[in-house]
């Protein structure tokens, strides 16, 4: 039975009894407060007797023991009480059960609204997909999609699974995966989505990514696994209440004991006070205060594409010193394109690029990438030969032309004398440097740069503004390095590391203080991991999102930012929640004891309830209150 059901159920059959506080008579009366009474400590309160139950056999007790000794002393003693004709609680021990069930569905509510926005996604998943088989278009079962099929995505559609585009292009609204409103134009070779909307456009794509192994499943997944997750902080708190549980029984006994032995009180006032004291104590906030401020803040991570993957993370946050860039792709854009173009740019790049075509150098896409956008036409090749690291040439209209470095160039004695100031210019600049000539003429020159990505520059100025230090690692040279640390502000470069030096780097810098690493490509797995906190970029290989604490499935720097000032704030939140929940349970418990009962301050159980009900609440509060947190 669900806590919803039982909280109604209890609430119904309490009622009645509440009633009777106020002088209202009951048909039947006495027996049919107990039938009442009786229905709630079955139907609610029971799993409560059932778990205190396996902890007494486990020789431990929990939360639920308080609960179950709390609420049955008063319902075994107001049974006591009727054969005596002496004053009954019956109302109380009811009344107490809807209370904590209250408190439980507002923590159940809590979890729910923050699995909200996955559970959306779930729901707006494609149900079927057009696959091309046999060249003709079929509908089948999402699930009967195997990775490599060809599937066709019409005008208005859901993409079925992940892919790329092979024919055609179209924009498409991934605002259900990466928040931005927004729709993204796509073209062949660019990634789709399972799960985001197509807009006008119609294309075909290969899937590369179907079932679990897809980006909605692995956010799915991710999300469940921190919500279920538990904060190192979260073992200090069942250290505390495994202490405090046996503390309070003892409490209690000790006020009854002074009360009906030595203060000359009744045994049912002295068994008040003892019960209030239980009641008052049970540590339902406490154990709440963890959980419901990991799901909010998780779930409010998923929204804005910021996927935490466990409570461990952050409390890894919470002292990170120093914020560690891989460059590119994760800086930068990971695509080299031309910035400049010195001498007759239709005569420059229709060379460059004629000769590029048949290459498979990284430099090559950006110069066809040029060529392109401008609409030179290519000219056939003869006689390509590539010379690793240095450049190019082939026969074009029977004239053998070269593109390469300045290296090249000078040992094959071309006259680059002419350019030479505006190589010089551009390579201050961090830009790498290609010539494109002959033996008779050289025509000019390219300059290549991966640039930095529009939001690098305001995300690594909120992280200075915040006092954290910034440092960028790359393989890069050192001149390049600078200039891209310079344009985007960074304070320190560290450069020329191999791939498998990154982690020992991150190592070093982590005996001066706690450590993130920002990164997304293979190469960046160990530094993630060897880093107290590793952020992936989501648009970066698997194995980087595999070794990631966090996942940014936006792929922007800024929403590096957010992601810590998310896991600060959750965590702090966390504090919070704690400090506030131990404050209600210790302060109440001299109270409910009576210790204050001279200057007319007492808490009978029914108050004692609602106290610890209004802690439990005001922790869910709390909690929820992160979803409208300043970031």
């Amino acid at each position: 039975m669900s806590i919803r059901t039982r909280l109604l159920v209890s609430l119904i059959l309490t009622l009645p009894l509440i009633a009777t506080m106020f002088g209202l008579k009951l048909p039947g009366d006495m027996p049919t407060m107990i039938v009442l009474s009786s229905g709630v400590m079955l139907i609610g309160g029971g799993p409560f007797f059932v778990s205190a139950a396996k902890s007494f056999k486990n020789h431990a007790s929990n939360m639920d023991t308080l609960i179950a000794l709390g609420t049955g002393t008063a319902y075994v003693y107001s049974l006591y009480a009727t054969i005596f004709n002496m004053h009954f609680y019956f109302e109380i021990a009811a009344f107490l059960i809807v209370l904590i069930l209250l408190g439980q569905w507002l923590e159940e509510v809590t979890k729910s609204r923050a699995s909200n926005a996955v559970e959306k996604l779930i729901e707006l998943q494609a149900k079927e997909a057009t696959v091309m088989r046999d060249g003709l278009a079929t509908r089948v079962a999402l699930e009967d999609v195997v990775v490599g099929d060809i599937l066709l995505v019409k005008p208005g559609e859901k993409i079925a699974v992940d892919g790329e585009i092979t024919e055609g292009n179209s924009s498409v609204d991934e605002s259900m995966i990466t928040g931005e409103s927004i729709p993204v134009e796509k073209q062949v070779g660019d990634r789709v989505v399972g799960a985001t909307l197509n807009g006008q456009g119609s294309f075909l794509f290969r899937a590369t990514h179907v079932g679990s192994h897809t980006l909605l499943a692995q956010i799915v997944e991710l999300v469940q696994k921190a919500q279920a997750s538990r904060a190192p902080i979260q073992r200090l708190v069942d250290q505390v209440s495994n202490i405090f549980v046996p503390a309070v029984l003892i409490i209690a006994i000790i006020t009854f004991a002074i009360w009906y032995v030595f203060l000359g009180a009744s045994f049912a006032a002295a068994l008040l006070f003892a019960v209030s004291v239980i009641i008052i104590a049970c540590p339902c906030a406490l154990g709440i205060a963890t959980p419901t401020a990991l799901i909010a803040g998780t779930g409010r991570g998923a929204r804005i594409g910021i996927l935490i993957k466990s409570g461990e993370v952050l409390e890894s946050a919470r002292d990170i010193k120093t914020i560690v860039f891989d460059k590119t792709g994760t800086i930068t854009e990971g695509k080299p394109v031309v910035t400049d173009i010195i001498g007759d740019v239709q005569q420059v790049l229709s060379i460059a690029a004629s000769l590029e075509a048949a290459s498979e150098h990284p430099l090559a896409q950006a110069i066809l990438g040029a060529a392109k956008q401008k609409n030179i036409r290519l000219h056939p090749v003869a006689g390509f030969m590539a010379s690793t690291g240095q450049g190019i040439k082939g026969t074009i209209a029977h004239q053998q032309e070269f593109v390469g470095n300045q290296a090249w160039f000078g040992v094959n004695e071309f006259d680059i004398k002419k350019f030479a100031s505006d190589a010089k210019r551009l390579e201050d600049e961090g830009k790498t440097i290609v010539f494109v000539g002959n033996a008779a003429n050289v025509y000019g020159l390219i300059a290549i740069q991966d640039r930095p990505k529009s939001t690098s520059a305001e995300a690594i100025v909120s992280f200075y503004r915040q006092g954290f230090h910034t440092v960028m690692i790359t393989g890069d040279n050192v001149g390049t390095a600078q200039v891209i640390a310079h344009q985007v502000g960074i304070e320190t470069v560290i450069a020329g590391v191999l791939p498998a030096d990154k982690a020992e780097r991150v190592r070093l810098l982590q005996e001066q203080g706690k450590v993130a690493f920002i990164g997304d490509g293979i190469n960046d797995a160990p530094a993630l991991a060897q880093a107290d906190l590793g952020i992936a970029m989501g648009g970066g290989t698997d194995v980087a999102i595999e070794a990631g604490g966090i996942v940014l499935v936006k792929n922007d720097l800024k929403d590096a930012f957010l992601a810590l000032r998310l896991s600060q704030k959750t965590f702090g939140r966390i504090k919070l929640n704690l400090f506030w929940a131990f404050i209600y349970n210790t302060a109440g418990i001299p109270i409910a004891a009576g210790i204050f009962s001279g200057v007319g301050l007492t808490l009978n159980p029914a108050l004692a309830g609602a106290a610890m009900a209004f802690s439990s609440l005001s922790v869910v509060i709390s909690s929820l209150l992160l979803n409208r947190v300043k970031l």
